[in-house]
C-alpha cells in the first residue's frame, strides 16, 4: 500500500523518474501517472454515470497529480465505450466508468458480444450503488404508482416512457413495471440518460425511469414529478418518496452502480495506485456530500471485491435481461 504522501504532487514530482533494469541496462521510466488519464464514460453527458465520473475523476486527478480527462463515448447501451477500453493498452491511461449495463446486462442482450465482462477488464474499485426513480412530466395526470397504473390501463399504448437506451437498467426498470403492473407503455430509447431527461423535462415524452442523481434537481425544482424510487428501501435524500413496491408493485426492485475498470492485464502497482486514488476521492468531504445529496450509496471497494461483484451481477441479471427480449446490435 502506498503511503498517502506518495500520491501528493510533491511525491509525484520527486519520483517522476525511476530506474528499472531491462536486459542488464538501466532505463529511465516515468512514475505513473506521467501524463493525463483518459476516463471513458460510455454514455452521453448529463446522466448519472457522467455525474459520478466527473465528481470522482476531478478529485482523483488532484490526488494523482495529473488530470483525469472525461471522454463521453456513447452508443449501443454503453458497449461502444466499454469495447474501446477493453481493447486499449493496459497501462492505466485509459480506464472505464463501468455500470450494471456494461458489465451485467449487455453481455445478455448484445447480438454480437465484443468483450467478456470478466476476462477483458481489470477491476479497480466499485464506487457507488445508485437508485433509480420513476418520474413524470408535471402535466401527466398521476401522482402515485396506483394512479399511474390506472391512467395506463385506461388508455393502453397511449403513453411512452424514455430510457437511456435499449437494454439499460432504465429500460429494464420500465419493462419490469409493465410486467408487474400489467400495463402497456411504448419504449423510447435515447443515446444516454441526459438527452432522454431533457425530452421528459420538455414534455416530449411523459414518463421516464432515471438514475436518481441526474433527476434529483429537476424533482426538487418541480420540473419533474417523482412517483417512486426503484430500490427496496426509501432513500435518504427523498425520505418522503415511497418505493414503487410500497406504491403497490410488490417485489419491484432495480438499481445501477458505477465502478472503475481498466483493460485486462494492467500491472498490479498501477491498479493499486488507481484504487487508492479512487477510494480516497470518495472520502473527500465535498465528494461525499455531493454523492449523498443525490442518494448515491458510496462503496469504495478493493479490486478483488469488484471482480466478485461483477460475477454476482452477471448471474443475477442475465436471465432478467434475456426475458425482457431486448436486443442490441
Amino acid at each position: 500500500m502506498s503511503h498517502p504522501h506518495d500520491l501528493s504532487r510533491r511525491g509525484f514530482l520527486a519520483g517522476a523518474s525511476a530506474l528499472t533494469f531491462v536486459g542488464g541496462q538501466a532505463q529511465a521510466q516515468a512514475a505513473f501517472p506521467a501524463r493525463p488519464i483518459n476516463l471513458i464514460v460510455p454514455f452521453a453527458a448529463g446522466g448519472s454515470t457522467d455525474i459520478v465520473a466527473r465528481l470522482v475523476g476531478q478529485k482523483m486527478g488532484e490526488l494523482l497529480g495529473q488530470s483525469v480527462v472525461i471522454e463521453n463515448r456513447a452508443g449501443a447501451g454503453g458497449n461502444v465505450g466499454s469495447t474501446a477500453v477493453a481493447r486499449a493498452t493496459p497501462d492505466g491511461y485509459t480506464i472505464l466508468m463501468g455500470t450494471i449495463s456494461t458489465h451485467a446486462l449487455n453481455p445478455a442482450i448484445l447480438k454480437t458480444v465484443t468483450f467478456d465482462p470478466v476476462k477483458d477488464f481489470t477491476p479497480i474499485s466499485l464506487l457507488a450503488v445508485v437508485p433509480n426513480v420513476m418520474v413524470v412530466h408535471p402535466s401527466f395526470p398521476a401522482k402515485t404508482v396506483q394512479e399511474v397504473i390506472a391512467v395506463l390501463k385506461a388508455d393502453p399504448g397511449k403513453y411512452s416512457y424514455a430510457s437511456s437506451g435499449v437494454g439499460t437498467p432504465l429500460h429494464l426498470s420500465g419493462e419490469l413495471f409493465k410486467s408487474i403492473g400489467g400495463v402497456q407503455m411504448n419504449h423510447v430509447p435515447y443515446r444516454g440518460a441526459g438527452p432522454a431527461l431533457n425530452d421528459v423535462v420538455a414534455g416530449a415524452v411523459p414518463i421516464m425511469f432515471d438514475n436518481l442523481p441526474s433527476s434529483a434537481q429537476f424533482i426538487r425544482n418541480g420540473q419533474l414529478r417523482a412517483i417512486g424510487v426503484t430500490t427496496k428501501d426509501r432513500v435518504a435524500s427523498f425520505p418522503d418518496l415511497p418505493t414503487i413496491a410500497e406504491g403497490g408493485l410488490a417485489g419491484y426492485e432495480t438499481y445501477t452502480w458505477n465502478a472503475l475498470f481498466g483493460p485486462a492485464k494492467m500491472p498490479a502497482d498501477i491498479v493499486a495506485k488507481l484504487n487508492k486514488a479512487a477510494n480516497d476521492a470518495l472520502k473527500d468531504a465535498t465528494v461525499k456530500q455531493r454523492l449523498n445529496d443525490v442518494s448515491a450509496e458510496i462503496v469504495g471497494s478493493t479490486p478483488e471485491a469488484l471482480g466478485e461483484h461483477v460475477k454476482v451481477e452477471v448471474a443475477k441479471w442475465f436471465p432478467i435481461a434475456k426475458a425482457s427480449g431486448a436486443a442490441l446490435e
